[in-house]
């Protein structure tokens, strides 16, 4: 028995040995390279993303399919892509790095589809906490819910929020025999016609640019706000300080999907803002806290603005986020209005025009 122990005990301590030898290394990586180096870096060791184009035949609507725009998501590393509308009225650039992080919880999703003839795209960004499996939950479930829903075009906000707190409801149900309390934030964009609707749950953030000014469409959830902590304590929960304000002293968000444990507390009910896409809406800019931790809102604008390729501006977010000292996971979305394209003929519907049912060009870089 004393041998097995030693043995044991032998290939546990040399498993531990592997694995801060390999951290060495990459830390000796991160110090010895610069942001765009560390890129290509991890673009050499595989860690690239994939180019796959998807388009998910088994969700239908009443208009038809539901068009995926971007790539799966890659296991870590960092990816970026692209889409423009047929018209050029719209384009759209993504950019998702792991950073100082050892695994990603970072998850994005872009998907168009046509209801009722009208033109919907969706936009969200979701950044996992305690695990992936809730970020990934929503990005495959929370949009295909959305556009399902019976009221989503008469009456949208009411959808959006419903459809929210129901896949919160899913993703709890489905984890109910795990041993796993994940979480997740969302911060999604929702286009349909020329009226935009922004929901919010937890610290990502939604950012546009009207007019050359940073003007941010939705408020991070965080314990110390003084309205999400009256909600907390009025439900009998405590917010404490450790390290920062948390709820319980555990979780530094007060609104997420998942997190059973602090459920009671910690909701899933989106705050949302719409506004009507007029001339003056240039750039919208979804992000994960790993960019907002270190770029402020007019930062983010500013630099988005320097770039007219809309997947170049999200990739220099990620990298100045980096180079900032962000020791998080960075993902962000940037989607640009083109208002000087002409109306194609045959089109009646100005609403219907701000993207196509497909992707005209995806991008690698």
């Amino acid at each position: 028995m004393l041998c097995n122990s030693f043995l044991r005990s032998a290939s546990l301590h040399l498993r531990h040995i592997r694995k801060y030898s390999e951290l060495r290394r990459f830390s000796c990586v991160w110090r010895g390279l610069n942001a765009t180096q560390c890129l290509t870096y991890l673009s050499d060791r595989k860690f690239a993303r994939t180019s796959k184009m998807m388009v998910d035949s088994g969700a239908t609507t009443k208009g038809g399919q539901i068009v995926d725009l971007l790539p799966e998501k890659d296991d870590g590393g960092y990816a970026s892509g692209g889409w423009k509308s047929e018209d050029g009225r719209l384009s759209c650039g993504y950019s998702s790095f792991r950073g100082k992080r050892a695994s990603m919880e970072d998850f994005y999703d872009v998907k168009t589809s046509k209801i009722d003839g009208q033109t919907v795209c969706l936009f969200g960004i979701f950044d996992g906490h305690g695990g992936s499996r809730a970020a990934e939950f929503l990005k495959e479930h929370l949009f295909e819910n959305l556009i399902k829903h019976p009221e989503f075009i008469t009456n949208t906000k009411f959808a959006i929020s419903e459809t929210y707190q129901q896949t919160d409801k899913d993703f709890l149900e489905s984890a109910r025999d795990t041993f796993r309390d994940d979480g997740s934030t969302a911060s999604t964009a929702i286009l349909v016609g020329d009226h935009l609707y922004v929901a919010n749950v937890g610290d990502s953030r939604t950012i546009i640019s009207k007019a050359g000014k940073a003007i941010p469409l939705s408020e991070d959830h965080k314990p110390n706000r003084i309205d999400e902590r009256k909600r907390i304590e009025s439900a009998g929960g405590v917010v404490m300080w450790a390290g920062t304000w948390r709820v319980g002293g555990v979780l530094a968000m007060s609104r997420a999907f998942g997190n059973r444990l602090l459920k009671q507390f910690v909701v899933a009910e989106p705050e949302i803002q719409d506004r009507k896409v007029d001339q003056d809406l240039e750039l919208l800019v979804l992000a994960s806290d790993g960019l907002w931790d270190v770029v402020p809102n007019e930062d983010a604008i500013s630099l988005a603005q320097t770039e007219e390729d809309p997947e170049a501006a999200a990739r220099k977010l990620t990298e100045t986020a980096f180079t900032r000292g962000s020791a998080d996971n960075i993902t962000c979305i940037v989607v640009k209005f083109h208002h000087n394209k002409k109306e194609p003929e045959g089109t009646h519907k100005k609403t219907q025009q701000n993207c196509k049912e497909g992707p005209e060009e995806t991008r690698q870089s």
